[in-house]
């Protein structure tokens, strides 16, 4: 029988004494947390094992011992080391123990083939794993559900030594809390022994992080609590701010600093990890958006902007009526009704007539709203990209409403051919079933759908060119916001800590191990030295994604494609959620 024993690279030039760790039945695996030293006695060792025990719910217990030959002085020793095993009762009872002088090991792994204490003992095989125990304590293994490429035989061979090896060395953190200037009755080697590392300003955030916290918290509350207030809430206000990218975007921002500043202790790694990539995002977040305004106020570029909005303005609705004087001749040669022409034309002409008195009414006051708006960037970049999509739907709301017209009107145009198609055919749709049923009709009924089937069918290309015609612009105009939301999400949904994690300490987000051989000789025990692999960025990404409030398209290309033919409306605003049409 072979027997795999973890034996932490830090314990390997310690003082001899006892090999403290935990032993894995299912996997036939030794892992080693600490040795203790000389001069100790059975009794407190034993009391400390019991209180890490209870603290941790690992099953700790003395594993062996270790014998570390530094002088020829210490050569008895290892007699001493081998009579402990009385004290310590373990089955199997391990023995390391390095040689003088020389990097050889030697490993015997012993146990009694009965009860009997006069029972004959038999030796088993070890081979020895060495790791690093402060990376191990660190790093998180994922398991292998989140490695969609390895295949699951070998993802489940893997991953329960593994687990049971990260597990054990994660839950004894409380053994490691003591080291070498410790007064207590038990020296102990392990990866902290040193001492640890501490800053007064890290204590002093750590004591001033509770009560800020809590007292955002009750801000935050108190302000969650208004906002959901049914009277500062009438429908039409209701209606409107469900719409708007800003609201969707600040009632996001909101959940994020309430995830942040929650006393609530974080129940995992996962929650922990969200929490962590949550405070980066949104710092992230707020520095570009106090850049952008830094910008902004620098050369009173607000002014400018102002000043180039009315002329964009201008230039829109100046080529929109050129655009309509060219569909209201033959456009493309093409011969329309000029009656239905004449009328959709200056129709449109005079909303753009209407919208081009609104800009100029409002061009007074534009400087003064891009400055108060231009304040909210100091919430974040995001903050300011969702006013600026809202800013992009106002500005061509005229557009939005000639694209509602053609779309409203082509629709009917449609499902009125469609009725009178199926009246040729001696059939009707039979609303109550949901379905097509024969159906006969008289002479008359013939003759009228005749009629409108001719009118239907010849007014159709002038209707279907003018909702051809803005439905492209208002694609256009989805796609800039599709590409603002796009940088949006981005922005709230990318794990920015997790991601420098695996930049910077690629440790602590493992995907697995490998081992590299140390030594391979015939009658020594095999060494290996784990090293652990990183996750893949792709997946680092895919795991720690955080939820974002933006629209997501809900509609396939085909569904789509449909939509568009038959003339149904298409509103990129929907949320998630939202009841479909």
């Amino acid at each position: 029988m072979v027997l795999k024993a973890f034996f932490p690279t830090c314990c390997t030039s310690a003082d001899s004494g006892l090999l403290v760790g935990r032993w894995v039945p299912e996997q036939s695996s030794a892992v080693v947390l600490a040795v203790v030293h000389f001069p100790f006695i059975p009794v407190q060792v034993k009391e400390l094992l019991a209180q890490v025990q209870q603290a941790s719910q690992v099953s700790v217990a003395v594993l062996g011992t270790w014998c570390h030959r530094r002088q020829e002085t210490e050569e008895s020793l290892g007699h001493f080391l081998e009579g402990l095993g009385a004290l310590f009762s373990h089955e199997p009872w391990l023995q390391l123990c390095r040689e003088r002088g020389s990097k050889s090991w030697s490993c015997k792994a012993t146990r009694r083939q009965g009860p009997a204490p006069l029972a004959p003992v038999c030796e088993d095989q070890v081979m020895l794993v060495f790791y690093d125990q402060r990376k191990v304590l660190l790093s998180r293994l994922h398991p292998p559900a989140a490695l969609p490429e390895r295949q699951a035989g070998d993802a489940t061979a893997s991953a329960g030594g593994l687990a049971a090896v990260f597990d054990t060395v994660a839950r004894s953190e409380v053994l490691f809390q003591s080291d070498r200037f410790d007064e207590g009755p038990v020296r102990l080697t392990h990866w902290q022994s040193e001492g640890v590392e501490a800053s007064i300003l890290v204590e002093l955030a750590k004591r001033a992080a509770g009560p800020i916290c809590l007292l955002l918290a009750c801000l935050l509350s108190l302000i969650s609590a208004a906002s959901a207030c049914r009277v500062l809430r009438p429908w039409p206000l209701s209606f409107i701010w469900s719409k708007l990218s800003t609201c969707e975007q600040l009632r996001h921002r909101l959940d994020q600093l309430t995830l942040v500043v929650s006393t609530h202790r974080a129940g995992g790694p996962t929650q922990l990890m969200r929490k962590a990539n949550t405070l980066v995002s949104v710092l992230l977040d707020m520095a570009l958006g106090l850049l952008l305004l830094s910008w902004l106020h620098r050369k009173d570029r607000f002014a400018q902007l102002a000043e180039a909005l009315v002329p964009v303005a201008d230039r829109v609705a100046e080529e929109l009526q050129h655009l309509l004087q060219w569909l209201m001749g033959a456009p493309a040669g093409l011969k329309m009704n000029r009656a239905l022409d004449q009328v959709l034309g200056r129709f449109f002409l005079y909303h753009i007539h209407l919208w081009i008195s609104y800009i100029h009414l409002m061009s007074p006051f534009i400087e003064h709203i891009l400055w108060h708006l231009g304040l909210s960037a100091c919430l974040g970049l995001t903050v300011a990209l969702s006013i600026l999509s809202d800013i992009v739907s106002l500005l061509t709301f005229h557009i939005y409403c000639f694209y509602v017209y053609g779309a409203r009107l082509y629709c009917l145009k449609i499902h009125g051919l469609s009725s009178l198609w199926r009246l040729f055919r001696g059939k009707k749709w039979n609303v109550l079933r949901q379905r097509v049923d024969s159906c006969s009709y008289d002479l008359d009924q013939l003759f009228i759908g005749t009629l409108l089937f001719t009118i239907l069918i010849f007014l159709l290309p002038t209707t279907a060119l003018y909702y051809l015609v803005f439905t492209l612009l208002r694609l256009l105009v989805v796609t800039v916001q599709g590409l603002v939301h796009l940088l949006v999400d981005l922005i709230n949904s990318l794990p920015l800590y997790s991601l420098g994690l695996r930049l910077c300490r690629p440790y602590r987000l493992a995907a697995g191990v490998k081992f590299r051989v140390l030594e391979r000789e015939a009658g020594r025990p095999l060494r290996l030295l784990m090293q652990i692999n990183p996750l893949p960025f792709g997946h680092v990404v895919r795991i720690y994604r955080l939820p974002s409030c933006g629209c997501h398209p809900k509609h396939s290309w085909g569904s789509l494609c449909r939509k568009l033919f038959f003339g149904e409306l298409i509103y990129p605003w929907r949320q998630r959620g939202d009841k479909q049409d």
